[in-house]
């Protein structure tokens, strides 16, 4: 090979630029002839892929590349029989694993509901037969004084002839209340959070002394800073004189 590359080279040295292309082609001509009579005189050997056997390699042991055989662990069911009893765990465990899901988020959710004490300050019930006309009771619910009203004949006139279409938060005496008897709301001025003072004020309702706010008949804002009504709270009369509050 060195002959032949001393002889490409000092033809690329003799021949011009723009002979270069065929020069090329040429020289990979003799490239190949080359290699073809290296071949032919060396028998093939030239293009043989060397190969190394090991002096420690023993015959007649067993070839470690052996597959073993699986044979006596494969099914001699049919394949059909085989299907049932796999979708049978299958649905198994999906049945196992939705029972323990439920099981999970149903004692979460009990852990995080109310607890007792608390779900028997959510409701209370008050015997209205120990009410007389006229009076006011004030009872705690939820931790907040709710006002009980037994009107007369005269303060339930006066709430519904009121024009409340004219007041701050117009609202009518038939929307407070459900029988118009009794009137109950929770006792705590929408003002400040105060707790206003029954039969007083300048129409006959309830005041509170601290920043002057007026409530009528109906406990509706009607003079000093509150900008709402009392808020009524959600009752219910299961019987004619019992009242349910919650």
């Amino acid at each position: 090979m060195a002959p032949l590359t001393t002889r490409a080279g000092s033809l690329l040295r003799a021949c011009p630029r723009q002979r270069i292309p065929a020069l090329c082609s040429a020289v990979t001509s003799a490239q190949r002839r080359t290699k073809a009579d290296i071949v032919q005189r060396t028998g093939g050997e030239y293009e043989r892929t060397p190969q190394f056997d090991s002096p420690f390699r023993d015959e007649d042991s067993t070839p470690t590349t052996k597959i073993p055989s699986f044979a006596k662990y494969m099914s001699k069911k049919p394949e059909s029989s085989n299907k049932v009893f796999q979708y049978f765990m299958v649905g198994s465990m999906g049945l196992l694993t939705a029972a323990g899901a439920k099981a999970t988020v149903q004692d979460f959710l009990v852990n995080m509901s109310a607890s007792a004490d608390v779900l028997a300050q959510a409701k209370v019930e008050i015997d209205l037969k120990a009410i007389p006309e006229g009076k006011n009771v004030i009872i705690k619910w939820r931790g907040k004084p709710v006002f009980i009203r037994h009107r007369t004949e005269d303060e339930i006139k006066e709430a519904e002839d009121t024009k409340w279409e004219s007041l701050r938060d117009p609202q009518p005496d038939s929307d407070r209340v459900k029988k118009p008897e009794w009137l109950i709301m929770l006792g705590v001025c929408t003002h400040l959070g105060c707790v206003p003072i029954g039969e007083s004020g300048d129409f006959g309702g309830w005041f509170c002394p601290c920043h002057g706010s007026h409530y009528d008949i109906s406990g509706r804002a009607r003079k000093g800073p509150a900008p709402l009504n009392l808020e009524v709270p959600a009752y219910s009369f299961p019987e004619d004189e019992t009242v349910v509050i919650g």
